[in-house]
């Protein structure tokens, strides 16, 4: 059957995209960003997963006002990369894994989650500089991909406890399909930053270590208990991303055993964090 075996959380600022597409990763600013996935790429090159159950928010790309689903399942083959205003990122397309896909979304609704069927879309960088990060610039991606858009847009979003259970569900899908797949589930966003107002800037450095270390924790329900408002007064506006961590943290299991950890301050007026994590049996 196929099995979870490592969950992937890191932010996907989209400035860090646009330093790897022109070619200024080695500059003294970017530097320390790219070396914190120095490790990454070398151990996911080793672990060669099939599918990655890819977490992350559309940006206005896919979904607009008119239509906003709180959480929705790509089961297309390909999906193509979007122009996000500035000309779609040179990247490849990213090809999915259809039944897999279509098997978790069949499962979800029968376990009570109201999933969003997606069979066209383009992608932002919401999901593809989480790509790059780990895999660098090829010319194909070495895994297919099942995209899970979570609203953390428009309020209200999901919360932390709704997407924990969300990503225990993915579990449950993903034990269940008898194929022989190695799937990783990774979360997206984050981590504290705030794109405008008066508090346009903030990063609170100690709020997102004390979340990293919840995340490495054995659940004790305190990560799924954070309110909506703690996230927006200690993270700022755009920290609510965070939520989507938490469904990757679900699919783990209670115990996980952390395997690396990378934070730094600031790429683009944002702090950006990763972590490495697989589930203890």
């Amino acid at each position: 059957m196929a099995r979870i075996t490592a969950g992937v959380a890191t932010s996907h600022v989209p400035a860090i995209g646009a330093a790897m597409d022109l070619g200024k990763t080695a500059e003294p600013y970017w530097q320390p960003v790219f070396a914190g996935y120095d490790w990454s790429r070398q151990w996911i090159a080793q672990e060669k997963p099939d599918v990655v159950v890819l977490v992350y928010n559309d940006h206005a790309s896919a979904f607009d006002m008119k239509i906003i689903p709180t959480f929705a399942i790509g089961c297309a083959d390909r999906y193509g990369i979007c122009d996000e205003g500035w000309g779609p990122r040179p990247v490849p397309d990213v090809e999915g894994h259809a039944d897999l896909a279509w098997h978790i979304a069949q499962s979800l609704i029968l376990d009570e989650f109201d999933m969003t069927m997606i069979n066209e879309m383009d992608v932002d960088h919401g999901l593809t500089v989480p790509l790059s990060l780990m895999f660098g610039q090829p010319e194909a991606w070495p895994v297919k991909v099942i995209p899970l858009a979570v609203n953390v847009v428009t309020y209200p979003p999901p919360s932390g406890n709704r997407c924990w259970m969300l990503g225990e569900a993915i579990a449950r899908a993903v034990e269940s399909f008898p194929e022989d797949l190695n799937v990783q589930v990774w979360g997206t966003g984050g981590m504290s930053h705030q794109l405008q107002g008066p508090r346009a800037g903030l990063i609170n450095a100690e709020w997102d270590n004390r979340f990293l270390d919840l995340m490495s924790a054995e659940d004790d329900g305190a990560l799924r208990a954070i309110p909506h408002i703690e996230y927006l007064r200690e993270t700022g506006s755009e920290g609510i991303e965070m939520v989507m961590w938490l469904i990757m943290r679900g699919a783990l299991g209670r115990k996980v055993r952390p395997l690396h950890r990378h934070y730094h301050v600031p790429a683009s007026n944002t702090a950006v964090g990763h972590l490495v994590l697989e589930p203890v049996i």
